[in-house]
């Protein structure tokens, strides 16, 4: 016979109230998934460095047109607040005080797997589309490729393209295109 159990799903109020209460901490490395308290992995030297080099990227590109989120929480929904490696995000002049950035403020979403694939390509990216994120990366420093998703529909992404070195990308706010290596390091 199989066991029936109902699972309790977070909310982000729940969520910032365990943190407030110090149930969560600072050092917990956690994100709150689709309801769900997920422990990520520590960030090694290779995924810190990668995001270090998209990040100077980015703004040396871009400027002041956009912002440049780091490691920061976006608000999908009422289960869930991830923070991606890197966020592009509409310019707004209190840098989003007044809240976390929403899906209509999302530009690109790129995480940073290097040992976080399944997580990165099973929870949240169905999770971006599903929020209509027009388009996300998935670095694999282990394979050393770029996996970009893009035209979100009906909860999934429509178009899929793999970059390796010796290959560009060209995200829709940069003039020009990136190389794979350069990313990758």
């Amino acid at each position: 016979m199989a066991v029936q159990y109902e699972r309790k799903l977070f909310t982000v109020e729940d969520y910032y109230r365990m943190a407030e209460s110090g149930i969560l901490t600072e050092d917990d490395r956690v994100e709150l998934i689709e309801g769900e308290i997920i422990r990520m992995s520590p960030i090694g030297k290779l995924h810190a460095s990668c995001v270090k080099r998209l990040s100077a990227r980015f703004h040396r590109e871009l400027g002041d047109s956009v912002i440049v989120s780091v490691q920061d929480p976006i608000h999908l929904d009422i289960y869930s607040e991830p923070e991606p490696d890197i966020a592009l995000l509409r310019f707004r002049e209190d840098y989003y005080a007044q809240s976390h950035p929403t899906p209509a403020d999302i530009f690109l979403i790129i995480e940073v797997a290097d040992t976080s694939l399944g997580i990165d390509r099973d929870l949240k990216l169905p999770m971006y589309a599903r929020a209509g994120i027009p388009e996300v990366w998935i670095v694999d420093l282990q394979a050393g490729d770029i996996r970009v998703y893009s035209h979100p529909e009906s909860g999934a992404y429509q178009d899929y393209r793999e970059a390796r070195r010796g290959d560009t990308l060209s995200p829709v706010l940069l003039q020009q295109a990136i190389p794979v290596e350069e990313i990758i390091g």
